[in-house]
């Protein structure tokens, strides 16, 4: 896991409490570079967590800003959080919010083929619903499946009580 969290004491390294995060939160923030220019797209995701790697899959339309920028830049940045939970304080500077999170750079990879694109989605669907599903060629025809690779993660939290 890298190490980029400044208060260590919020660093989470437990990876069944990555897990936990990742199964809780259902957006990820996929962060590119269009040309010199930011672009962040929130969306659903499906997982696999493995030897701290991370792989994110995702899906949308089959033509989009989202693809054009993947295709001229792979690298990105994700960001998932979840666990939101905002406290009041004696003084506006003890307001806050008790969070839960993970983030790190990756790169993505349009996919083509129609079997990991089945794959892929059938990861997505148990990510999202707890619920296996199963699909076909035909079904995965009409979608883009993006996979993201994220070597080294970080993961934190902030509970009600720090």
């Amino acid at each position: 896991m890298k190490s980029g969290i400044t208060r260590r004491e919020r660093e989470v390294t437990d990876l069944n409490e990555i897990r936990g995060i990742l199964d809780r939160g259902k957006i990820v923030h996929v962060g590119m570079i269009d040309g010199d220019r930011p672009y962040v797209v929130p969306m659903n995701y499906g997982y696999v967590l493995e030897d701290g790697c991370l792989t994110l899959y995702v899906h949308g339309a089959l033509r989009g800003r989202k693809l054009d920028v993947i295709s001229k830049n792979p690298n990105v940045f994700v960001e998932i959080d979840t666990d939101l939970i905002p406290f009041e304080g004696e003084h506006p500077c003890t307001y806050g919010l008790s969070y839960s999170s993970v983030m790190g750079e990756g790169t993505a990879e349009i996919v083509t083929n129609p079997e990991d694109k089945m794959q892929a989605l059938t990861i997505l669907m148990k990510t999202q619903t707890g619920k296996d599903f199963t699909f076909t060629e035909k079904l995965v025809s009409v979608v883009a499946v993006v996979k993201i690779t994220v070597p080294e993660l970080t993961a934190k939290r902030r509970p009600l009580n720090s």
